[in-house]
């Protein structure tokens, strides 16, 4: 969604519209008295015409900023159309302070037939180095903080007698939590109203007739924005890129429930454990594992799930070498997670995810296969670009490590979100029965 520190927004073209029906049909009259003969007549309807209607969709957009004139934008234009494709940067600031503010509107022209309207959205932040003021007070050099410490609300907006006008509030809070909040998508209303359920949402269907051409419209989309006067040091020099992604579906014969920002997540495969080789600090802020045992050892346990081994909630599984069972871990975007393994279930309180998730296989003396993983993010299922699987096998001396890694970040893994698949072990005649040898761990950075 984001790349050359550059926001794209999008449009999208539906031509599935059926504008008009002709009939092709005979009129006949008769009358007959006292006679054999009869009257008739014949009128015919020709070249009719099935005709594909349109829809094509155009985003007038317009961005402010209030510094007392300290923040240059840096972008082309800060307001236009787009129609077409993805618009390039349009809001570029430099030397933000605290006590900064703005924000952007967006505004919908559907040509030419009524849609529901989507707004989908991700943000990407960066650290940038840290000078002698923010190491003092971020213990964090590979995370920037900006996104977290900006005020930040999505509501409806419009403009009356050449004034914005604000509406009902969509979502509030840091700027990280307005986009985690859309970035499955969000169903927005051509009234206006907020906190409806895909399905209840009025379509863009209001008329217009344009000095061009007519189309139809609804209410404006507002992101206000602000930089707290007491946010400290910890921002300096940090950045970050937001991009906005918009969808119209064609109302006629649609209920408003299908969702068109379902969201791709990359995966990759490596070597050695997860949290070494891919997050950031090398540190989980929890994790969930499935060893292998039959509950021979006193105390032994085969399931756990918690922010790290020492205070895990744990339980006792009975393991049967070739089987296939199904797992499953969900957070459920609180502070609570719970993880089953074929039925058995444990559960924890766990701190907030704030980045990528991982399964890491271990094998020693046996094979351990993780398949048909599925990602689903706050109610979405997201569409996995790159392997669903991972393996370990070891018949020698060292156990092989291997990882597959989900590359989300915090927008993505904020809110609530499920890890679902199978797995299988199979151990050899000469394994030897450590517990800690063969296993599959969920990371969570």
């Amino acid at each position: 969604m984001t790349q050359d520190n550059q926001s794209e927004l999008y449009s999208l073209s539906r031509r599935k519209m059926l504008a008009g029906l002709g009939a092709v049909g005979i009129a006949s009259a008769g009358a007959g008295l006292g006679t054999s003969a009869y009257f008739s007549d014949e009128e015919s309807f020709e070249n009719n015409t099935l005709t594909a209607g349109t829809l094509d969709l155009r985003v007038r957009y317009e961005a402010s900023y209030d510094s007392d004139g300290a923040v240059e934008n840096m972008a082309d234009s800060a307001m236009g159309t787009q129609d077409g494709s993805p618009a390039g940067m349009f809001y570029d600031l430099q030397d933000v302070k605290p006590g900064d503010s703005g924000h952007v509107e967006f505004c919908f022209d559907i040509v030419d037939n009524p849609a529901y309207m989507w707004a989908c959205g991700d943000i990407s932040q960066d650290e940038n180095g840290m000078n002698e003021p923010e190491m003092a007070v971020d213990d964090t050099p590979e995370l920037g903080e900006l996104g977290d410490s900006i005020v930040a609300r999505l509501a409806y907006c419009d403009i009356e007698d050449e004034e914005l006008v604000e509406g009902d509030e969509i979502v509030s809070g840091s700027l990280v939590d307005v986009f985690a909040a859309i970035s499955s998508g969000a169903a927005l209303d051509g009234d206006g109203v907020a906190g409806l359920v895909p399905g209840e949402q009025s379509p863009y269907d209001e008329e217009v007739v344009g000095d061009e051409e007519a189309y139809i419209t609804g209410a404006c989309l507002c992101l206000f924005w602000e930089v707290p006067y007491e946010v400290g040091n910890e921002i300096q020099s940090d950045s970050l890129t937001m991009a906005f992604e918009f969808h119209a579906l064609q109302a006629r014969h649609n209920d408003g429930t299908t969702n068109p920002c379902v969201p791709s997540v990359i995966t990759r495969t490596g070597e050695g454990f997860a949290k070494q080789q891919e997050f950031a600090t090398q540190q989980e802020t929890s994790f969930a594992r499935g060893r292998y045992g039959d509950n021979l050892a006193a105390g032994a346990w085969e399931v756990a799930v918690g922010p790290d081994v020492g205070s895990a909630d744990t339980a006792n599984y009975v393991w049967t070498p070739g089987n296939t069972v199904p797992f499953s871990y969900t957070y459920d975007g609180s502070g609570n997670v719970s993880f089953t393994l074929d039925g058995v279930t444990v559960g924890s309180g766990i701190p907030a995810p704030s980045g990528k998730l991982a399964i890491t296989t271990k094998a020693d003396e046996a094979t351990v296969s993780v398949a048909n993983l599925a990602l689903d993010l706050d109610g979405v299922p997201a569409t996995l670009s790159g392997p669903d699987a991972i393996s370990a096998t070891n018949d020698g001396a060292d156990r092989e490590v291997t990882y597959l890694v989900f590359d989300t970040d915090a927008a993505d893994v904020a809110n609530a979100f499920t890890i679902s698949g199978d797995v299988t072990v199979d151990v050899q005649g000469d394994y030897p029965g450590n517990d800690e040898g063969v296993a599959f761990d969920i990371s969570v950075e």
